[in-house]
This record gives structure tokens, sequence and C-alpha cells, in this order.
């Protein structure tokens, strides 16, 4: 009996799924992995925001389902958090909608937007929740490679005109997911001259926003002038207060599309969590100051795998935002025999750039999401594999 609707096959098991369950065998098995492909942070988040949770815990009422837009607090709080951040005004019961994750609110998203046939404009390498669910819908991708020599950007000049006219929406994410690479404001005021040029819907993936170094601020989308009028950015707290297991983001700006999505979400879920709800405005109205060393952390452990992958013949440069290292990989081998290599010889675990489109082949993704000392234990572990 075959119980699978067609569209199913239009996706496969999530990699770091599969890999998950292959680094749980190595660990049962005694071996010492360390894991380096999945970015989920490793810090906790700051004491304050697990108090608001704990004590809401213990509230009688806190128990029931909650609106599916969340509580006003939280949209209010997200809305504060973009004026404190960006300068930038939404609002809040009309241009913000919280999420069970980002990653909820981008495979939904599509499902509300996109009809079977329409062309998505996707970056390559992506995010692989942006071709799975436009897959999933019934649309069509259309790849923007993401180049070295043009500073991972898109170039859209390349985009044929033909393919732009029939396209409904355009996907970009920065900082980058999985290249690292960052975009200025002039980036992003090109993309919103091409989507109205177009008739697009901008779509951006934020979840980096707050995760920067060398003095370097990520830019909204919605910076440029009106851009809230034609484009939709997701944020999560995943990554921004490592609350990556809490499932917390947020849709935010077109009014049409969060009003669309939100609809939706009506008929798929039931709400989030009462206490994780006034926990995540907490976490985002609160003190922010602790994030500073936070980020020297990320920084600090940049540096020292930059700086050992180059003795090592390694090329790679420094971030400027994100947790990620994008690193190509040595001329005569392949990103996924790497991999495997360092899992099964030297129990690191990283992730082949391939996960990521055919735009990833020839490069690995480093997470910096492990404390100093180990990821010096997995840059040793790295040299003795490349001088086997």
């Amino acid at each position: 009996m075959h119980l699978s609707a067609k569209r199913m096959e239009k996706i496969s098991t999530h990699f770091f799924n599969t890999r998950q369950e292959k680094v749980k065998r190595l660990i049962d098995e005694g071996k010492d992995v360390i894991c380096l492909d999945i970015g989920s942070p490793d810090m906790p988040p700051p004491q304050h925001i697990i108090d608001t949770l704990c004590n809401a815990a213990n509230d009688p009422q806190a128990h029931g389902y909650q609106a599916h837009n969340a509580t006003e607090a939280l949209r209010h709080a997200w809305a504060e958090m973009y004026h404190r951040e960006f300068g930038v005004k939404l609002d809040p019961n009309q241009q913000v909608l919280p999420l069970m994750g980002s990653k909820e609110g981008i495979f939904h998203l599509m499902q509300a937007l996109v009809n079977p046939g329409d062309i998505v404009l996707l970056p390559d390498p992506y995010y692989p929740t942006y071709l799975k669910s436009v897959l999933f819908a019934g649309g069509e991708a259309y790849f923007m490679p993401l180049l070295s020599e043009n500073d991972f950007l898109p170039d859209l000049t390349q985009i044929p005109r033909d393919i732009a006219s029939r396209a409904k929406l355009i996907w970009i994410n920065y900082p980058n997911n999985p290249t690292a690479a960052v975009a200025p404001l002039s980036f992003y005021q090109e993309v919103i001259q091409f989507a109205q040029e177009f008739k697009l819907l901008v779509c951006h993936d934020a979840a980096y926003s707050q995760i920067y170094f060398d003095g370097y601020r990520p830019t909204s989308l919605f910076q440029v002038p009106g851009a809230e009028k034609l484009g939709i950015e997701f944020n999560s707290l995943s990554k921004s207060h490592n609350l990556a297991g809490w499932r917390v983001g947020a849709a935010l700006g077109n009014e049409q599309s969060v009003q669309t999505l939100l609809s939706l979400k009506t008929n798929t879920d039931s709400g989030h969590f009462l206490p994780i709800l006034r926990a995540a405005a907490t976490a985002l109205t609160q003190d922010q100051s602790w994030q500073v060393e936070r980020n020297n952390r990320y920084q600090i452990r940049r540096d020292i795998v930059v700086e050992k992958l180059l003795e090592l013949g390694f090329e790679t440069s420094k971030p400027l935002g994100s947790f990620y290292l994008w690193v190509k990989v040595p001329r005569g081998q392949s990103a996924n025999q790497l991999a495997d290599r360092l899992l099964d010889e030297v129990y690191v675990s990283v992730a082949p750039g391939g996960v990521f489109g055919q735009g990833g082949e020839g490069y690995f993704r480093i997470a910096l999401t492990q404390p100093k000392e180990r990821l010096e234990e997995a840059m040793g572990r790295l040299e003795e594999a490349v001088s086997l």
C-alpha cells in the first residue's frame, strides 16, 4: 500500500536529520563527536528570559490555547525591536506575525502564496527550506548563483527578463546561510527597485541580523524607504537570543502577505505556549547588552578557526555576520567525501555544501557553535585528517 501523497516525492528527509542519526550511533558507540554541522547555539539565553518563562509557567491561567497571532505584547515587542535596531516603524497589529520559528513561517508562506507553476527566484546556495517549500506548493525555482567573485550576492542583471516577468517572488538572505556573506544597503535598494519593476514580493530571511563582528551592523530590508510595502522579512530568536529550541520567530512587513500567512496559520496550528510568548517579549524588550559579549565569543571562535584553516591550506575568509564559515574544498576532492571522511575518521561533523544546492558544491560549512576549546580540538583533528 502506497499512502504518501504524490507531492511528497518532491521533498526528502532533511540532510541534518540523517546526519544526526549517524552522529547518535557514533556517540552510542563511545565516540567523541564534535558537531560543527547544525547552526544551533551552544550558549543558553540570559537568566532573565528563563525566569520569565518559569514564572509564567507557574500561572494557572497560562496553559490554554493562545491566539494565532500571539499576544499584543509580543507583537509590540517585535515592532519595538525593529525600531530600536533598524530605525524602522511597523504596525504591530497588521505588519507583525509571531511564528513558531521562522522555518515554519517560511514553509507556510510558500503554501499560502505560490500556485502550481509559479516561478520563485531563489539564491543558490540556499537554506533548504526555501526550495522544499516552493516545490511542495507546486512552484518552480529559478536559481540565482551566489558567486565568490560577486561577494555571494545575486547578480539581478543576469536574470532573463521573461523569467523575472513571470516570477512571483524573490528570496534573499543576509547575513547569509550558508556562505556567511553580508549585503550593503545598496544591494537592498537594488532588490527593491527590481521588485518594483517586475511586481515581485521580496522575501528576506534575516535570522542572523543580530550576530555581527568587527564593528559591522547588518541591514534590514525595511531600511530602504517603502520596502515594508514590497517585502516580508523573517526574523528569529533562535540565533539572536540563543532560543533555537523554543521556536520563536516572526514575519514582518507587507500587510497582505502577513495577513494571508495568518489566515493559513489559523488552519494549521493552535497558537504557541503562553509562557514562551511572555519570555519572548522579555527577550526582545529588556536588556540586550549581553549580546555584545556573546558576539565577542563568536568572533574569538571565528578567528581561531579561520587562522587554523588558512594554516592548513583551506580557502576561507572572516565573515562579518552569522556564526558560519564557508570553506572551499581542496582541489580534486568532493565536499561529501571530505565531510564523510572527517566524521568517520576523526569524528568531526561538518555540512557539505551540496546540502545547500548545486551552488554549494565545492564548499563545506562550519558552525561556530561549540566552545573555544572544542573548536581547537576539532581543528587539531582536521589537521590530523588532512595529513593522512
